[in-house]
Formats: structure tokens, C-alpha cells, sequence
């Protein structure tokens, strides 16, 4: 299971089924090996657009909306049933 957990984890990969069970179970390291698959969709979900004097664009992390959306995820993973 430290093997899948220490894998190269992004878009292009799944989540191995051991990592899933582990996540469900509590194990930290799974969690934050699911958290790390997710972090690119979940930094896309947070940027928000912000409009400077002259109307240039700039975005900006919400790190309110990333925490929530962490936890959010955190909560479904411990509450996901495998079986």
C-alpha cells in the first residue's frame, strides 16, 4: 500500500483501490495522497477573478473557498462506503 500511496499522483493517473480503502479508513497518508489528486481541480474551483483601477484581470485564491472544499472532500472520503 506505501508504494501506491507514494506514486506520482495527477490528472492523468486513478487512484489505486488500496489508497481508496486506506482513505476510507482514516489513514492519513491516503488522505493527503486523495487531497493531492484533487488539489489542481480544487485550486481551479477556488481562483477567483479580481478587476484592478485600469480593468485588468488578475485571479486570486479564495483560501476560505479551498479550505471548505478540502473539508468537504475529507468528510465525503471518511463517509464513503467501498463495500
Amino acid at each position: 500500500m506505501n508504494k501506491a500511496m507514494n506514486s506520482k499522483t495527477g490528472n492523468t493517473h486513478l487512484l489505486t483501490f488500496p489508497v481508496i480503502v486506506a482513505a476510507t479508513s482514516g489513514h492519513v497518508d491516503a488522505i493527503n495522497t486523495v487531497l493531492k489528486h484533487y488539489e489542481g481541480y480544487i485550486i481551479a474551483l477556488s481562483a477567483r477573478p479580481l478587476y484592478d483601477d485600469y480593468g485588468n484581470v488578475h485571479l486570486f485564491l479564495n483560501e476560505e473557498l479551498r479550505w471548505t472544499l478540502e473539508t468537504k472532500l475529507i468528510t465525503k472520503i471518511l463517509t464513503f462506503d467501498v463495500a
